[in-house]
C-alpha cells in the first residue's frame, strides 16, 4: 500500500530533513504534496500554500515545523483528516498530540526518514 503524504513544511535546501524526506518518501512510492507558502514548487514537484489547497485524501501529514507554527496550522490538518501525523524530532507537543487524538487521529512521534529505512513506516496502519 503506498500513501498520499503531506510534507508540512517542505524545503528546498537539500540538506533540510523535510527536503531529505521528500526524495525518501518518493523512492518508496509515495505520493508527495509539498505544503510551504514560501515556494510554488520544490525540485520540479508543485508546493501548496497550505494543506486546504492539496488535492485529495491525504493519508498521513508528517510535520517539519516547530510547534509554535504547527498550533497555527492545527485547524487546518483537522480538517484534511489524515489517518495519521507524524511529529518529526523537534515538532513535538503534548497539547498538539491531544487534540489531534480527540478527534481520531494516530499520532506518531517518529523520524519519517528512521520508519522509512527500518521497514516500520507502513507497519500498524
Amino acid at each position: 500500500m503506498r500513501e498520499t503524504v503531506a510534507i508540512l513544511g517542505a524545503s528546498d535546501d537539500p540538506g533540510r530533513f523535510a527536503h531529505k524526506s521528500m526524495r525518501a518518501l518518493a523512492g518508496h512510492g509515495h505520493k508527495v504534496l509539498l505544503v510551504n507558502p514560501s515556494h510554488d514548487q520544490i525540485d520540479g514537484i508543485a508546493c501548496y500554500q497550505d494543506l486546504t489547497a492539496c488535492p485529495g485524501r491525504i493519508d498521513t501529514v508528517t510535520v517539519y515545523v516547530r510547534p509554535s507554527i504547527l498550533k497555527t496550522l492545527l485547524d487546518d490538518i483537522i480538517n484534511a483528516n489524515p489517518y495519521r501525523v507524524i511529529l518529526n524530532p523537534g515538532t513535538e507537543d503534548p497539547e498538539i498530540i491531544g487534540n489531534l487524538q480527540e478527534v481520531g487521529i494516530k499520532v506518531q512521534t517518529a523520524c519519517t526518514l528512521v520508519l522509512l529505512d527500518t521497514d516500520q513506516y507502513m507497519a500498524g496502519l
